[in-house]
């Protein structure tokens, strides 16, 4: 361990420029630092600078405890947390904490703590508006703690350097100065800015030539058609299946004459089977990751046992850089990686042992075991796909995504949201998810829309296309196995909603593009939390039915019953215009322009064949209080790198109310791109979807007369009824096709009661099937403190406080009554997602009466298989509150495992006990006033913790069980009993 220090103040240096430190916990910390593999240039953050702010205006504490460094970052009060990266749930991060270990996260929920990316990574909003970035720079698993308000702790092997940005004065400041040490997102094509549609799998050419034939033939924009892994040859990368793919190129052609890309898979895992050419070449460069003992690993994935290349060296990076090449001869116009946290089948861990090795190159911290490197495999990976693209053709902008990635993988490639859920849970997520990535530096990124896994009502899939057509990333994208979910899957209604979604992306796609452009050369968000438009607002720091595209405010609605025009919208201050493109439906979003804003749209029904057709220009315009507005658009060939030798066009308009006249003029240009040659259309935003507008000559000076007051009022008043109507003869999407609903006895809202021997208990299965009573007859003693919301006894499906299971539906599957060798007996279950069931049975033995038992289990129906069969990580917890009638005289008693005993009383506060301390077997409750305890009997092979939490006139006694992901065969269960026993 480097440094003698234990705990203390980190040491600190200026680096990169004005604002930014490197935090150490010595001397010697700060030499024995991996090199960095987030920073572009890995020099920069080791090499100090003279900076005029000498000290930094937070500085984190750090402890050392068994080999880990422990970092501590103390805020002001009501200070919001945001970044992290690719984490589920809420937007507002205070409350979670992260572990940063890509991992192949099927079917993850709100509370699961890892996912596919890792970004160590928080941008801090404190309470006066202003920003800072807190970046730990390591690879290694990570602990971002965010559970206790207004602090930062981090967690990971030392010893690695934390480097603070800012404060400055917005956090666009900060992610603009984040970008300058971690890199820029790549240029993207403007082609890869459309829809793309994707499915595992088109399974053959016929079927993907028929979907392209259908975008066109319904007028649905698209760009893009993807090919998951069923297009190869026994899924061996870099081939193609000769009958189901005969003729790639010729397949290319096609699409391209109908205005389409392709985009292939390719996963890291290559078969090892000799003649194989990717494996034979492989091994005799020695390229492949290996085993402790020198051994190329083999790991389970799709093709059967495979290899995986070792990307950390440089020769195994152009290997692959030149298969790539390649392989884009065949027609490929992107390339998709995948599984490449890396995924292996046929293991809990769901990935290669910690202790595997790379021998990576000196510049990346050299030879390392896996748990070094596990974190940016993906994004070595990307890279080296992104640089064999630009071999194959310079003059083109390659485009990659991938699933895995690491801070800095937006250098060269885009991500999406992985293996989400066909749940309104899910659309909701995908708004926070989505701009959680730009806020860690990776703007291209959207979720796959609809929902991967499960099948997506028409409802759903068309509030969900509606939002998703308007985020940086927008595919479509769905399992095998689940039904289509093509626009124009869902019946007329659905395809109409969906066609309308698009064609609204492609009218804003001008927007979009120069949004990109300032990410690329600034490191500007794309998407943005509506809170950007005013820090101070704190009311807007949690709002997540709405992001900005620049000035452009998206409003969604989200919620199965939530209609968006009977919804408040909370608006940022200041002037806001609400528009449409005579589009308005129930679910579409709503559209805002910011007062003193322009925006550049494309005419209507333009580039329904491809992104980069060129036609007409119209402005939207919003004047702000002193009747100004600005803004810009930016334009080049659309791909290829002319635009780095000035070979653009970026053009900032400029209106003016002046008199009764609106002037509107290009203001300043750049570039020697040639303006087109074509007519300017402007609309001018009055409020109320309400517009004037005019044609002009773009480049040209226009002026547009200004109606009158009156005139304004009745254009106002017109289009509000227009609006009204449209909505009111909109074609509204079924909310469901039938497919989805509770299985078995119907839920109701009567609580289901359970008498039977000793126990009268009551069951709420429609609030997380709890049970809210607990009634011991003989003595009347009402043993839980709960109402039907919430407290009683509770389960969850992971470490966080209330995780899934908590507030899940769940269905009663079966209920009996003198069932063999039962008195009473209640089964019930809830989906917790992710083909995960947490399923409960609750009974009264006919051999003794006085005892009831609780059966749970955390269960896998249907786990995907590019999960390997198991699920994401969980815990079965079993989380009951219980009354203490007498506080004072009530403590828990117990035998350890390890034969002492314990007496746990409240002032003790939360105690946890695991191992040899735990109880065996049993642990009770003992209230001395009542002169009678509660025991708790249960399997100690199934309980790895337990937990005791005193609370005002109450007590928690949690079983947990391992945290472990679960397959069909090893579910997770804890099989415990209650009963009352006298005590002297």
């Amino acid at each position: 361990m480097a440094g003698c220090v234990g705990l203390g103040q980190m040491i600190f240096e200026p680096i990169l420029e004005e604002r930014v430190f490197r935090f150490d916990c010595s001397e010697d910390d700060r030499n024995a630092a991996f090199p960095s593999i987030s920073f572009v240039n890995p020099k920069i953050r080791d090499t100090p600078i003279a900076n005029p702010q000498k000290t930094p205006t937070h500085i984190p504490t750090f402890e050392r405890v068994t080999g880990q460094q422990i970092v501590n970052f103390e805020f002001p009060p009501r200070t919001s947390f945001y970044g992290t990266g690719e984490v589920s749930g809420q937007l507002e991060r205070t409350g979670k904490r992260v572990f940063t270990w890509n991992t192949d996260a099927w079917g993850y929920g709100a509370g699961t703590t890892s996912l596919y990316q890792s970004h160590p990574w928080v941008l801090v909003l404190l309470p006066n508006g202003e920003a800072i970035g807190v970046l730990a720079d390591t690879t290694r698993r990570c602990e971002i703690d965010l559970r206790k308000e207004s602090n930062i702790k981090l967690v990971s092997s030392s010893s690695y350097p934390v480097i603070t940005f800012g404060p400055f004065a917005t956090p666009t400041d900060v992610l603009a100065s984040f970008s300058r040490a971690v890199g820029k997102v790549f240029m993207p094509p403007k082609w890869a800015l459309g829809y793309h549609q994707c499915r595992w799998s088109y399974d053959s050419d016929a079927r993907v030539r028929e979907i392209a034939r259908t975008f066109r033939e319904k007028k649905i924009p698209c760009d893009v058609i993807w090919m998951d892994i069923d297009y190869m040859d026994g899924f061996r990368c870099f081939t193609f299946d000769k009958e189901r793919f005969p003729d790639p190129k010729s397949l290319v052609n096609d699409l391209h004459q109908s205005g389409f890309k392709a985009i292939w898979m390719l996963d890291p895992g290559i078969k090892k089977e000799n003649g194989y050419y990717v494996y034979d070449s492989g091994s005799e460069n020695d390229i492949w990751t290996q085993t402790a003992d020198g051994k190329p690993y083999v790991g389970e994935v799709w093709p059967g046992p495979c290899v995986f290349p070792d990307y950390t060296q440089s020769k195994a990076r152009l290997w692959w850089a030149n298969l790539v090449k390649d392989f884009i001869s065949n027609g490929v116009d992107g390339i998709w990686n995948d599984m490449n946290e890396p995924a292996v089948f046929k293991t809990v861990t769901k990935t290669m042992p910690e202790s595997n090795i790379h021998r990576g190159d000196t510049d990346l911290g050299g030879r390392q075991n896996h748990s070094h490197y596990h974190n940016v495999y993906g994004m070595l990976m990307a890279q080296s796909t992104y640089k064999g693209m630009k071999l194959a053709d310079e003059k083109k902008r390659p485009f990659v995504l991938t699933r895995a990635g690491f801070v800095g993988s937006q250098r060269y490639a885009a991500t999406w949201t992985g293996d989400n859920l066909s749940t309104w849970e899910h659309l909701h997520m995908s708004i926070p998810m989505a701009i959680q990535l730009g806020l860690s530096g990776q703007p291209l990124a959207g979720p796959d829309i609809g929902g991967y896994a499960g099948n997506a009502t028409p409802q759903l899939f068309g509030r969900w296309m509606g939002v998703g057509s308007m985020f940086p990333f927008c595919r479509g994208h769905s399992e095998r196995d689940t039904t289509d979910h093509e626009p124009w899957s869902f019946g007329e209604e659905c395809e109409e909603v969906c066609r309308l979604a698009l064609q609204r992306r492609y009218r804003i796609l001008p927007l979009i593009y120069t949004l990109f452009y300032f990410a690329h050369t600034e490191g500007i968000p794309v998407a943005t939390p509506t809170f950007f438009a005013d820090t101070k607002d704190m009311e807007l720091r949690t709002h997540e039915n709405s992001f900005m595209l620049g000035p452009l405010l998206v409003y969604a609605s989200t919620g199965k019953d939530q209609e968006l025009y009977e919804m408040q919208h909370k608006l940022p201050k200041g002037i806001w215009l609400d528009f449409d493109f005579e589009d308005s439906h129930p679910d579409l979003p709503a559209l805002y322009l910011k007062g003193g804003s322009i925006i550049p749209v494309a005419p209507p029904h333009q580039h329904v064949d491809e992104a980069n057709a060129t036609d007409d220009l119209s402005l939207l315009v919003a004047l702000d209080e002193h009747g100004k507005a600005e803004g810009s658009l930016y334009e080049d060939d659309g791909d290829g790198y002319e635009y780095t030798k000035g070979g653009y066009l970026l053009t900032t308009y400029f209106a003016e109310r002046k008199s009764s006249t609106v002037v509107v003029k290009v203001s300043k240009t750049e570039g020697s791109f040639t303006r087109p040659n074509r007519r300017l259309h402007v609309q001018i935003l009055l409020g109320k979807c309400a517009m004037i507008e005019a044609w002009g000559t773009d480049g040209e000076v226009l002026e547009i007369p200004i109606p009158s007051e009156i005139e304004i009022s009745e254009l106002i008043l017109a289009s509000e009824n227009r609006s009204k109507i449209h909505i009111e003869n909109a074609k509204r999407i079924p909310e469901s096709d039938g497919a989805l609903g509770h299985k078995g006895t119907e839920l109701s809202q009567t609580p289901v009661e359970m008498k039977s021997g000793d126990w009268l208990l009551k069951v709420v299965p429609w609030i997380g099937g709890r049970i809210i009573s607990m009634q011991h007859l003989p003595s009347g003693t009402e043993w839980l403190h709960s109402r039907v919301d919430v407290n009683g006894y509770e389960e969850y499906s992971g470490v966080e406080y209330r995780s899934a299971g908590c507030s899940e539906e769940y269905s009663v599957i079966q209920r009996d009554l003198e069932q063999a060798g039962e008195l009473e007996s209640l089964k019930l279950e809830g989906d917790i997602g992710g083909g995960l069931i947490l399923e409960r049975q609750i009974y009264v033995s006919r051999k003794n009466p006085k005892i009831f038992g609780i059966n749970s289990a955390i269960v896998a129906r249907n786990v995907g298989a590019g999960s390997g069969g198991f699920s994401r990580l969980v815990c079965l917890r079993v989380h009951p509150m219980f009354n203490l009638l007498h506080p004072t005289e009530s403590y828990v008693a117990f035998t350890a495992i390890d034969g002492s005993h314990h007496e746990v009383w409240p002032e003790s506060g939360e105690q946890l006990f695991e191992g040899n301390l735990r109880p065996n077997g049993e642990w009770m409750l003992v209230d001395k006033g009542l002169g009678l305890a509660l025991v708790n009997l249960f399997d100690i092979g199934e309980v790895y913790k337990c937990l005791v939490h005193w609370g005002t006139g109450t007590v928690n006694l949690e079983l947990w069980s391992e945290e472990r992901p679960v397959a069909k065969e090893c579910p997770l269960n804890i099989r415990h009993k209650y009963e009352v026993r006298a005590i002297p």
